[in-house]
């Protein structure tokens, strides 16, 4: 457990000095330990590059499954101690797939639940997140599917959508001609060569369905998002990304006309007893409104004892997505273009937004 609690460290903060200060060990004795480690496997799980410690191909797959191996044993001692009484702080573990909003969730929570220990696991894979929030590893997981290739969610786990279309936008070199244009075809696209993260779940088969029906065949390779920026840059490779997506120097971000590219975005947590029974309970593909107010529903339980209310959680969630998606310039205007579900679930606030910017409706905007 203490060599995979040590590589989950040097993965999340990226940097072995970092690693050993969350450990508390010196930095070369954790580098003594990693080199062991890497011995007894065969095989480097790091490479050491000048902006840090980056998992290799093989690093990823240990990490992805150690992270729920050492999850599992923080739970254990959790809920041992909790029996013990040895602590009688409120607990709180939620997981995302990765998204700018991610940020603004968890300031909420923490103003909603001042008292509770707040912890949050990233992962790109969301069916791993799912079977995480199915084997109570996690409280509630803000996860993405992309169209066409539905996740496997567990029996037990249920849905509180999101967004129910969410479009992917491209990101390519600000000197590709395609750049100029305010919405990019696919077809501007068909010399380039993608790339996509084989390890985000659907993701790979998604965009090759679509490049398919497009009739379509570019380049697609695979690679890391975390490291992607500088091909991109570089014009290299184009890849897909989240609307909200930030553009970084030398680097594009579009719509793709007609959206052919979508996931989407729901929270999952497990399902209240009465829903396991059978009894009736919340539809998991209704959208549920961002201002819904807490009703106190059966959900997982805090260290002290009462009972989580998800749809509060949820609706911080929609609170967090709206704010990053409303200052996403380019997302902005498809929100209201397309006449989103989530500017009426905002709609005092979306309307102020909308006569700042004049913009007197929908309608009036190309």
């Amino acid at each position: 457990m203490r060599h995979l609690r040590a590589l989950c460290a040097i993965a999340d903060t990226g940097s072995l000095r970092k690693a050993a200060r969350q450990l508390g060990m010196t930095q070369p004795s954790l580098t003594t330990q990693l080199r062991r480690i890497e011995n007894t496997i065969g095989g480097r799980l790091f490479s050491r590059e000048v902006t840090g410690s980056r998992p290799t191909p093989l690093g990823r797959s240990v990490l992805c499954r150690a992270r729920p191996i050492v999850a599992e044993m923080n739970a254990l001692l959790s809920e041992v101690r909790l029996e013990a009484g040895q602590t009688a702080d409120a607990r709180l573990r939620i997981g995302s797939t990765g998204s700018r909003a991610v940020v603004g969730w968890l300031r909420r929570l923490r103003d909603r639940y001042p008292e509770a220990d707040t912890t949050i696991h990233i992962d790109v894979s969301a069916n791993a997140l799912l079977q995480m929030v199915a084997a109570n590893q996690l409280d509630v997981a803000f996860v993405h599917e992309v169209e066409g290739a539905p996740l496997r969610v567990p029996e037990g786990v249920e849905r509180r959508m999101l967004v129910e279309r969410e479009p992917q936008f491209v990101a390519l070199a600000e000197t590709h001609p395609a750049a100029a244009r305010p919405a990019v075809r696919l077809a501007d696209l068909a010399a380039d060569q993608w790339m996509v993260d084989p390890s985000v779940d659907g993701e790979g088969p998604g965009l090759r369905r679509v490049l398919a029906a497009a009739g379509l065949n570019p380049r697609v390779v695979y690679g890391d998002y975390l490291t992607a920026a500088d091909l991109v840059a570089s014009g290299e490779v184009v890849t897909p990304c989240q609307p909200t997506a930030r553009s970084r120097q030398g680097v594009a971000v579009r719509p793709l006309h007609g959206d052919p590219l979508t996931v989407r975005l729901f929270l999952a947590s497990r399902a209240a007893p009465a829903a396991r029974t059978g009894a009736a309970g919340p539809d998991p593909d209704t959208a549920l409104p961002a201002d819904t107010e807490a009703t106190g529903a059966a959900g997982p339980d805090t260290a002290r004892g009462a009972p989580l209310d998800v749809d509060a959680l949820f609706g911080d969630l929609a609170d967090a997505y709206f704010e990053i998606a409303w200052a996403s310039s380019a997302y902005r205007q498809w929100l209201v273009r397309n006449e989103s579900p989530l500017l009426r679930s905002h709609e005092p606030r979306a309307r102020d937004a909308l006569d700042v910017l004049d913009l007197a409706g929908p309608a009036e905007v190309s």
